[in-house]
């Protein structure tokens, strides 16, 4: 791991985003039911993506342990998509991007878990992080479909 020690503490926040494309009826239908045989999907979903943001120092193996301050998971039906957004925010040396992003990872997880008997075709991707705020680096925002240079 890098060495944090010397590193000023900072207000630190990242939010990150996953998309699991699901289909035209499987949408319609947890729109309709907001769940399949397994329960209610994006519910079950958001309670992933909180409890996965707390452990990510337990499946990341280069992460630091954070003692985060806030953890919001929002899932939401985008069409033929379910949508998560991930934002999480600790007062600490480093940064919170990996613990957003395994949220919206692990919530895309879920829900492909949740629905796949009801369909084969499901799909996730992109993972990607939408912004961030704190540190040496101070604020970064995806602009569009970048790269991530930007």
């Amino acid at each position: 791991m890098v060495n944090v020690g010397a590193k000023p503490v900072t207000r630190r926040t990242a939010v990150a985003e996953a998309y699991v494309t699901v289909g035209r009826k499987i949408a319609a239908r947890l729109r309709r039911e907001g769940g399949l045989a397994k329960g209610n999907v994006l519910e079950t979903a958001r309670l992933a993506g909180i409890l996965a943001a707390k452990n990510t120092s337990t499946l990341i193996p280069m992460c630091h342990p954070i003692p985060l301050d806030g953890i919001e998971v929002e899932a939401a039906i985008d069409g033929p998509r379910v949508r998560l957004r991930a934002t999480v925010s600790a007062e600490w040396k480093t940064g919170v991007e990996m613990e957003a992003m395994t949220a919206a990872a692990v919530a895309a997880l879920t829900v492909y878990d949740m629905v796949k008997s009801a369909g084969k075709g499901v799909e996730i991707g992109p993972v990607r992080l939408l912004s961030k705020e704190g540190g040496r680096s101070g604020r970064w925002v995806r602009r569009g479909d970048s790269d991530g240079a930007s």
